[in-house]
């Protein structure tokens, strides 16, 4: 292969792999527009609207425990390929399945799905891309993951609005799209979910997990195959970290120096979900009214908070692999404190009705969207050593399920307690303690290869300068 057809091949298996993201992002928030018209339909009672909704976050954390071992022993592809399955028959099971229960049971496996996605994706792509631009490579899935958001809430509003639903149903499609439109909502997931399976078919396993497994070859032969990493770099660098063929035990993450390992890969996805972000999303129908903005309905709003989260993606996709990781992150970090803090003055001020409100909600996702969104999937995937990676990459994004259920259940009481603005104050507190935690323990790891940082961490123990930044 030529140097371009080594690019396209790239890109083409990133692409391939961010699908996952992609589902993950769009099963998520699908379920925004189909709540009101499974509660109307079925007369849900509170408990069944909390379990309704909650029970792909179940799956998200049944799938994630088992995400880690599962992609350390079988290595990153056959995980995935149970991915696609698992979303294919969650939104086949949502289209047809006839009560409630069988429902509510197709929405779990498609959670489990997504528990298994958001720790194997990134983990996928960091370990085939090249050191140059592997924090680009790996933000594709966050960037996949807010289009999912955004192709979610947009099906969803042409879906109620009746666009196109002669052309979408056939005499066996009629009842999803029309006499249970929310059917069709959830249905469209197994189009990107079937794209996925027959993508992940082509693409190879993972290089360096196959390296670490013993079967040097095979792993050397696709990183020449996709990368221009001359063969005996690749050779020597894994000479330098003698690599192991056991398999490695939960015990390495509290060895010296990768103990600073684990404490990030928490750190940054508890940050992450104690942003706020969740409550900039909860208001932001009432944010964007409140400006002057007309809105037909809420879903035109999570429209637009959905096109700007995934537009301030790209500046990270832009920007991780020149300014690197810390800097990227410190700044997002700082910038989420200080417009935290001026939206809860908007409120405390009660100048909701100003264009200044909406202008610190839009800067807060700026900020979330380019540091503190995709930076903990990108230093997770990296920092922690190869003959663990799968496992310890799993008990950081069980973190970020675990903290976001967390969010969800304080943010109502918060917002009774101490009323808007206290409640955004709380989240900029949360953003602070970010930005400190950050400067003090968050190594620059930008074009390292991830056997070098591996070593480093081993290098340098539980010095707090293990990296020089």
């Amino acid at each position: 292969m030529n140097n371009e057809q080594k690019r396209i091949s790239l890109l083409t298996i990133t692409l391939v792999a961010s699908l996952g993201g992609f589902l993950f992002g769009f099963d998520m928030a699908v379920i925004s527009g189909v709540l009101p018209l499974v509660q109307k339909q079925f007369t849900l009672s509170a408990a069944q609207e909390g379990w309704f909704v909650s029970s792909a976050l179940v799956g998200c954390i049944i799938g994630v425990a088992f995400s880690g071992e599962l992609s350390d022993r079988l290595g990153r592809k056959k995980p995935l390929i149970l991915t696609a399955i698992l979303f294919i028959i969650s939104a086949l099971g949502c289209a047809i399945m006839p009560d409630l229960t069988g429902v509510i049971g197709s929405r779990l496996i498609g959670g489990i799905g997504i528990g298994i996605a958001s720790n194997v994706v990134p983990l996928y792509i960091s370990e085939i891309a090249p050191s140059a631009i592997r924090g680009r490579l790996v933000t594709y899935y966050q960037f996949a993951l807010t289009f999912g958001i955004l192709v979610a809430y947009l099906s969803n509003a042409a879906l109620l609005n009746g666009v196109s639903i002669q052309e979408l149903s056939t005499s066996g499609l009629t009842n999803i799209f029309n006499a249970e439109v929310w059917r069709g909502m959830l249905g469209l997931g197994v189009i990107p979910a079937l794209l996925f399976f027959f993508g992940l078919l082509m693409i190879p396993e993972s290089p360096r997990w196959l390296i670490q497994k013993g079967r040097t070859a095979e792993g050397v032969s696709i990183i020449n195959r996709i990368t221009n990493q001359p063969k005996a770099e690749i050779e020597a660098g894994l000479s330098k970290q003698n690599i192991k063929n056991e398999a490695g035990s939960y015990k390495e993450l509290f060895a010296p120096g990768v103990r600073k390992a684990l404490l990030i890969g928490i750190l940054l996805p508890l940050f992450s979900q104690f942003s706020g972000i969740n409550a900039i999303i909860y208001y932001g129908p009432t944010i964007l009214g409140n400006a002057g903005i007309s809105l037909s309905n809420s879903l035109i709003s999570q429209i637009i908070f959905g096109l700007a989260n995934m537009l301030f993606t790209l500046v990270a996709i832009w920007k991780v692999d020149s300014w690197g990781r810390r800097p990227l992150y410190l700044f997002g970090t700082a910038g989420a404190t200080i417009t935290l803090i001026l939206t809860g003055i908007c409120f405390y001020y009660e100048a909701t009705t100003s264009i200044w409100l909406l202008i610190c909600v839009l800067g807060f996702l700026a900020c979330f969207a380019f540091s503190i969104g995709p930076l903990k999937f990108v230093v997770a995937s990296e920092i922690f050593p190869s003959a663990i990676r799968g496992r310890a990459l799993a008990i950081s994004i069980m973190v970020m399920w675990v903290a976001d259920t967390i969010v969800g259940q304080i943010t109502p009481i918060l917002l009774k307690q101490i009323g808007s603005a206290g409640t955004f104050w709380f989240f900029a507190f949360f953003c602070l303690v970010a930005f400190v935690s950050v400067y003090k323990l968050l190594p620059e790891t930008k074009g390292k290869s991830l056997e070098q940082i591996e070593n480093d961490w081993k290098e340098k123990g539980d010095n707090d300068q293990a990296f020089v930044h």
